[in-house]
């Protein structure tokens, strides 16, 4: 078993060299051939615990790692890091299912690869490797990967965020990690730009030279990254199997998951599972007003060329949806050199057209829609009144593309909408959605809505008002590549010493 790249099928790599690469030498993303060889038996999953589904999924996908090193792996990242015995719970709510993913210690569905990821890139160092970890973040990614590499050997961490392009919860809990080896940049630019800069970095042979000068070489913490994707995939097993355990649906029956997405990794993961023997029907792409995606599931034209809009669900203001590319490649007979062609016109005009196969074939999984912002409050108000259950803004975009889908296709397959994020953290435009008086900061506003709601505010949250955060120093997209050199030189420079004077 080998993986490959989406742009260059000559590419071979096993599951842990592509996991400590993070992005493919030509800028394509890693990928396994054949994934629908690599099925999974639901009925021997029945009854398991998240871990075990997890050690199944990632032995099944990653067989080089030692099984019983990745079973520790697993159990590191997940025992006692969720304030849910199941992770990741499934609630019905009125007539359809809710996939809770924000019971880990950032309060949003990326710790669930983030907190497996350090644990894989660990596994897959060498003892004289050192890594430095890039993420480009809209918000939940940097902090989630902020906290699974916080203090993890062998590897220092960059995060680069939109300056005001996130929340004001996602920017504190960023600028209050306490890791030796993290380092946070805001950017004076959006997160496309940010992410856009990143993945030029890994192809770029002359920062690459300046890093190996340092002996340090790059990885990636974002969904580019296929060992943050894979550990997404469980999560689509276990909520199958706990809406069959409970009766809800019997083994065999397929379901539809409404996905809230940006950058197309969540989504993405569910198509995985599908071609590992889920029984999906449909996979629901919700996009906010930067909806590119949701233009291109409609019509095969993916055109950034467009303004780009700040909305009220701000980890979704991406106009490139990088793990786009990884479906392309599956939808056009994992056909790299054609991947390749749509991701140079991309690169050079901001646009590209599939082929109609290519559009019928993704058709055949996928449907698409969006949410503009008095949508999304308009969902978080319905939901709330109705069921009494508080949508974050992101998952507010779920459930109006999923009502909006049910309406438009009379489809009545049971539906699971993943929740993505504590409501919590987006405290100001929930409260504002339901007409509650905002006052003061958002600690402050939090407070209100638990008054009001009664919902727990998750303890890592209220925690954060306690917490001091370092000073903010905005770089501008030109100047990443600097401040990860700056960031290198002080992070293993420090672990040098440290190391030193542990062995003195």
């Amino acid at each position: 078993m080998r993986y490959t790249s989406t742009r260059d099928q000559r590419v071979s790599k096993t599951g842990q060299q592509a996991i400590k690469q993070g992005i493919s030498e030509e800028g394509g993303l890693f990928v396994l051939p054949h994934l629908t060889d690599y099925r999974l038996n639901l009925q021997n999953l029945l009854g398991k615990d998240y871990e075990t589904i997890a050690q199944n999924v990632l032995t099944t996908l990653l067989p080089d790692f030692n099984t019983a090193a990745l079973k520790k792996a697993i159990q590191f990242a997940y025992h006692k890091n969720f304030s849910d015995r199941r992770l990741t719970p499934v609630r019905s709510v009125g007539d359809f299912h809710v996939l809770e993913l924000f019971h880990g210690p950032t309060s949003a569905f990326k710790d669930l690869g983030l907190q497996l990821l350090p644990q894989l890139m660990r596994l897959a160092l060498d003892p004289e490797d050192r890594i430095m970890i890039l993420a480009a973040t809209s918000g939940d990614t940097g902090t989630a990967a902020l906290q699974g590499f916080k203090n993890v050997a062998q590897t220092g961490i960059t995060v680069f965020y939109p300056d005001h392009g996130v929340s004001p919860i996602q920017e504190r809990q960023m600028l209050t990690t306490t890791g030796n080896n993290t380092r946070v940049f805001p950017i004076g630019g959006n997160f496309d730009q940010a992410q856009s800069a990143v993945k030029d970095l890994f192809t770029d042979t002359g920062f690459a030279a300046r890093l190996q000068a340092e002996q340090v070489t790059l990885s990636a913490a974002n969904s580019i990254n296929i060992g943050r994707l894979i550990p997404q995939v469980v999560y689509y097993f276990s909520a199958y199997l706990q809406l069959v355990e409970s009766g809800a649906i019997e083994l065999g029956q397929k379901v539809n998951f409404t996905v809230p997405t940006g950058n197309f990794g969540d989504v993405l993961a569910g198509f995985y599972a599908k071609l590992m023997g889920l029984p999906i029907h449909q996979l629901i792409a919700a996009a906010n007003a930067n909806h590119e995606l949701a233009d291109f599931l409609e019509t095969g034209i993916y055109d950034r060329n467009r303004p780009f809009l700040k909305t009220v669900a701000p980890s979704m203001d991406i106009q490139i949806s990088s793990n786009l590319e990884r479906l392309l490649y599956y939808k056009s007979g994992e056909d790299s050199s054609y991947v390749a062609k749509l991701m140079e016109e991309l690169a050079t005009t901001g646009r590209y057209q599939v082929r109609p196969d290519v559009l019928a074939a993704i058709q055949a999984d996928f449907a698409g829609g969006f949410a503009a912002d008095a949508q999304i409050a308009a969902s978080i108000a319905a939901v709330w009144k109705q069921n009494d259950y508080l949508l974050d803004p992101h998952t507010a975009v779920g459930y109006h593309v999923m009502q909006q889908y049910r309406e438009t296709t009379g489809d009545s397959t049971p539906n699971v909408l993943l929740a993505t994020a504590s409501p919590y953290k987006f405290p100001r435009a929930v409260a504002q959605a339901l007409d509650l008086p905002v006052t003061g900061d958002d600690f402050a506003v939090m407070t209100q809505l638990h008054q009001m709601s009664g919902v727990p505010i998750p303890a890592n949250l209220a925690r954060l008002a306690t917490l001091t955060a370092q000073p903010k120093h905005v770089v501008a997209p030109e100047e990443m590549g600097q401040a990860i050199i700056a960031a290198a030189k002080e992070v293993f420079n420090n672990d040098q010493r440290v190391r030193s004077g542990n062995k003195r």
